[in-house]
C-alpha cells in the first residue's frame, strides 16, 4: 500500500527516479555456465523472461548467454572477472559455484569473488532410467549393477557436478563401489538427457528441471526423488528415504543469483529488489514449480551462507569417497 510520501512522489513524477535510478542502461547479460537444454540453461531463460517486468518501466533486455566447459568453470570465471557494473551476472549452479571449489584446488575462482544477489529455488534430485528399461524400481537397478560391475553407463555433465557426485553418493550409500557403474560425460545435463533417451547410457542422476519433460511425457522412468517428502507433481516416485538410500537427500541442485565481486551498494540494491519482486512474480512461481524446481527465493546473505554450506558438504562428501 502507497504511503502519503510515496503518492505524492508519484504525483510529481518522481517515482520511477528514485526507483529505476540505478537500472542497466544497455542489455545485461546472464551467464548460463552449462549447454542449451539443461537446467541451468531452462532457469536462466525463465528468470530473465519474467525479470524485466520489475527492472523499470522501460527495462533493458535480459540476454542468456550459455558458456559451457569444464564443469560450469568456464562461465563462472567469465562472470568473476567482467565488471562488477551490474551487466553481467551468472546465473550460479551448485557444480561450478559450489562443488568445484570444494574438491578441486584448480578451481580459479572462491565464494568471495561474487556478490551474491539471492536464491532462486532448490531443484530435487531423481535418479531415472529409459521407460523401457526393466528397472521398475531403485532396488532392481542396484541389483543389476552389483550383479555385473562395470556394465551400465551413466550419464553426467563432468566429474566435478552433481549428476556425477550424487550417483557415486548413491552407490556408496548401497554398499557399492562409487565406480560400480561406468560414467560417461557430456557437456550438461540436457546433453546427459539426450545420452540416456539415445541408449548411450542405461540410467542418470539428474536435476529434476532436466528431466520433468521426458518423465511426464513417458519417456523416462523416475526411480527415486530427493526431498523430505514426495513431490505433488511425482506422487508416485519414493523419496530417498522411502527407497531406502536416505543418505542420497543431501544432493539436490539450486540456482542463484550473483555478479562479480565489488558490485557497487546501489547496484546490489537494484538486483535485490528484482530477486525479491520475482519470490512474488506468480506466473514465474508456477513455472518454476512446473519445470521440476521449488521456489525458495532469499536475500543474497542467505544466498551466500548457502552457498557456503553447500561448498562444506561437498568437501565431506568428497573426503567420504576419495575423491580428488
Amino acid at each position: 500500500m502507497f504511503t502519503r510520501r510515496s503518492m505524492l512522489m508519484v504525483a510529481a513524477g518522481m517515482w520511477p527516479c528514485v526507483a529505476w535510478s540505478q537500472a542497466p542502461t544497455r542489455a545485461v547479460t546472464l551467464v548460463a555456465p552449462f549447454t542449451p537444454g539443461g537446467a541451468a540453461d531452462i532457469a536462466a531463460r525463465t528468470f530473465a523472461a519474467h525479470a524485466v517486468r520489475h527492472m523499470s518501466p522501460d527495462p533493458q533486455p535480459i540476454i542468456v548467454e550459455n558458456r559451457a566447459g569444464a564443469s560450469g568453470a568456464v562461465g563462472t570465471q567469465y562472470v568473476a572477472r567482467a565488471r562488477p557494473d551490474g551487466h553481467t551476472l551468472l546465473l550460479a549452479r551448485v557444480a561450478a559455484s559450489a562443488i568445484l571449489p570444494a574438491i578441486d584446488p584448480r578451481t580459479p575462482y572462491q565464494i568471495d569473488d561474487f556478490t551474491w544477489l539471492g536464491q532462486l529455488d532448490l531443484n530435487p534430485y531423481v535418479v531415472c532410467v529409459r521407460a523401457d528399461a526393466p528397472y521398475n524400481d531403485l532396488a532392481s537397478l542396484l541389483n543389476a549393477i552389483r550383479s555385473a560391475p562395470g556394465t551400465l553407463n551413466f550419464a553426467t555433465s563432468g566429474p566435478a557436478t552433481i549428476l556425477d557426485l550424487g550417483v557415486r553418493h548413491l552407490l556408496a550409500t548401497a554398499g557399492l563401489p562409487i565406480d560400480a557403474a561406468q560414467a560417461v560425460p557430456y557437456r550438461g545435463g540436457g546433453e546427459a538427457l539426450a545420452a540416456l533417451l539415445g541408449g548411450q547410457a542405461q540410467f542418470g542422476g539428474n536435476n529434476l528441471g532436466d528431466m520433468m519433460g521426458a518423465i511426464r511425457n513417458g519417456q523416462v522412468r523416475a526411480l527415486v526423488v530427493t526431498g523430505e517428502t514426495r513431490l505433488p507433481e511425482l506422487t508416485d516416485v519414493p523419496t530417498a528415504a522411502e527407497a531406502g538410500v536416505g543418505a542420497l537427500s543431501q544432493i539436490a541442485g539450486w540456482n542463484a543469483l550473483a555478479g562479480p565481486a565489488g558490485m557497487a551498494a546501489e547496484t546490489v540494491e537494484f538486483w535485490a529488489r528484482v530477486v525479491a519482486a520475482i519470490g512474488r512474480d506468480q506466473e514465474w512461481l508456477a513455472v518454476t514449480r512446473r519445470i521440476g524446481s521449488v521456489p525458495h527465493v532469499t536475500d543474497g546473505a542467505a544466498a551466500r551462507a548457502h552457498v557456503a554450506a553447500q561448498i562444506e558438504l561437498y568437501r565431506g562428501l568428497a573426503r567420504q569417497l576419495n575423491l580428488g
